[in-house]
């Protein structure tokens, strides 16, 4: 709610918001920082929980997965790490399938 005189007690407008987050932004020295950062970290905090593409697509309005992916900023340390499990999990499934361990899934994980 504005605290102005002129609009006391109004809602903020984007515009009024947008200019707070600035200042604000400049005075942490970080000003690059806008209320436009937000809507980044939230669809990468989407990709790092694991929704789908195209279910952060939905979410976020997008026609097209091309303008999310514009959007999600995953490190070359979580990729690695999820590259990582994900090769895990397919040479678990693959020793299985070797010693004929029919309880293994494609997943790795016992059925």
């Amino acid at each position: 709610m504005s605290e102005s005189r002129r609009n006391l007690a109004e809602p903020l407008t984007l515009w009024t918001w947008s200019k707070v987050v600035r200042r604000i932004a400049l005075a942490a020295e970080v000003p690059r920082f806008s209320t436009h950062t937000t809507r980044h970290l939230c669809l990468t905090d989407l990709a790092r929980m694991g929704w789908e593409l195209h279910a952060i697509a939905t979410f976020a309005g997008h026609r097209s997965t091309d303008s999310t992916l514009r959007y999600i900023h995953l490190s070359g340390r979580e990729l690695s790490a999820k590259l990582s499990s994900s090769m895990a999990q397919i040479h678990a499934w693959r020793v299985g399938m070797l010693t004929g361990d029919a309880g293994c899934t494609a997943g790795g994980v016992p059925a």
